[in-house]
């Protein structure tokens, strides 16, 4: 009898084991004051309004955000005709694309990511090799696999038409007088647009640069219009106070609310995805695999020597701010702890910009949250993260917990589409 019953009580206890792993802890009846004021500090209530951009003296002028819109939906500022800011950054897909890299002229380098709420960061691009949303906005004009013109094509676009030479004039002064020949030219790209730069005066250069950086700054005009709105989450943390019972009136589902417990506790992503936008603005490595093809990236440890080098940065003649208004840049930190990380996305409509991380390396959210529970060796440098041990059911409520975190923009919808529409 007893040679049977081992056995069996093998398999009873295994199959307990397995049953662990699917069942959902307990919740309590109440947020801790602690708690409580972790939650507070998530909700969309507690964004501050945007900070002034000092290098930017139009960034909240109403009329350069219509000129950057016109801007930002117009496929004639590519080298094929065919590419606008829009075509990766699509507002029906909250300003992303959903490939896992991005395609304009030719396929890219990186994952496009979201541009609702960006103005509120101090650093653009993946690695921070941007220190304004202005600056960010010109290099994909002349990026190969993306806008492909130069600068020089792109000012005589905006002398040629009327209603752009107009607006133009309106906000900044005459256009530069532009030289008969080249018909393009810019310190980057190919080598006929380098060498047709280099025979231009340096006066000549001068005045192309600064109406190409006004265009930028109308670009970034427009892109502090894309803020977020408030979501289901929302409305549970402005109710939320250590008296108040943790369901909060059937706002958010149990296993939603299971999933913001790990968020701010023993899932750790409050770490790096704090605040109303759920990120810090921050770069850090986190193990996530090269992309294919690709060797693994520097990261912010190359991204920090770009921006001090970039031409437009805050520090440049083009800026408006005044160098001790350049505080991000005067003092940004360039460390070896730096190589490999990217910067951390905001988590506002997650579950909608689908892939994720800087390559689209990732297909889902569920695969995201098996990464930080297993922390993968980085290929290069060091994972900051590490394994979380928990178990799969708290993985899927942490999934749902993201769920709550989808909204409508906070936009006005004529800002969404193109002018003319």
């Amino acid at each position: 009898m007893k040679r049977f019953l081992i056995p069996g009580l093998l398999v009873i206890g295994l199959g307990a084991g397995l049953g662990w792993q699917l069942l959902p802890a307990p919740l309590p009846q109440a947020w801790t004051p602690q708690e409580a004021a972790l939650i507070q500090s998530l909700s969309l209530s507690q964004l501050p309004a945007l900070s002034p951009d000092p290098s930017n003296a139009v960034a909240d002028n109403e009329s350069a955000a219509k000129l950057g819109q016109l801007l930002y939906f117009d496929s004639r500022i590519s080298g094929n005709g065919e590419v606008a800011c829009a075509t990766c950054h699509q507002p029906e897909r909250y300003f992303t694309d959903g490939l896992p890299l991005a395609a304009g002229t030719a396929l890219g380098p990186r994952h496009t990511p979201s541009l609702v709420g960006l103005s509120h960061s101090p650093w653009f691009y993946w690695d921070g090799r941007k220190d304004s949303q202005w600056a960010q906005a010109l290099a994909p004009i002349e990026s190969g696999h993306e806008h492909n013109l130069d600068r020089l094509q792109v000012i005589r676009l905006i002398a040629k038409d009327r209603d752009y030479s107009e607006r133009y004039t309106a906000l900044f002064g005459e256009l530069p007088s532009l030289p008969a020949t080249p018909q393009a030219a810019s310190p980057l790209g190919n080598a006929e647009a380098s060498a047709s730069w280099q025979r231009l005066s340096l006066a000549q250069q001068s005045g192309i640069n600064r109406a190409f950086a006004n265009l930028g700054k109308s670009l970034a005009a427009y892109q502090r219009k894309l803020l977020p709105g408030p979501s289901r989450f929302d409305e549970y943390a402005d109710q939320v106070s250590s008296e108040s019972g943790i369901s909060g009136n059937g706002m958010l589902s149990r296993e939603e609310i299971a999933g913001l417990k790990l968020f701010i506790g023993d899932g750790q992503c409050i770490s790096c995805h704090n605040g109303p936008l759920f990120t810090n603005f921050e770069f850090h490595n986190t193990g996530v695999l090269a992309i294919a093809g690709q060797l693994p990236p520097m990261g912010r440890y190359d991204g920090i020597r770009l921006a001090r080098e970039d031409e437009f940065n805050c520090l440049s003649d083009y800026s408006d701010a005044q160098p001790e208004e350049c505080i991000e840049l005067r003092f940004a930190k360039d460390d070896n702890e730096l190589v490999g990380a990217q910067k951390t996305p905001s988590l506002r409509n997650i579950t909608e910009t689908a892939p994720y991380m800087h390559g689209g390396q990732i297909a889902d959210l569920t695969a995201v949250m098996q990464h930080y529970n297993d922390a993968p060796t980085s290929m290069l440098s060091h994972n900051e993260a590490k394994p979380l041990g928990l178990r799969p059911v708290q993985l899927s409520q942490l999934v749902a917990f993201m769920q709550t975190l989808t909204a409508p923009l906070n936009v006005d919808p004529g800002w969404l589409v193109a002018p003319s529409q």
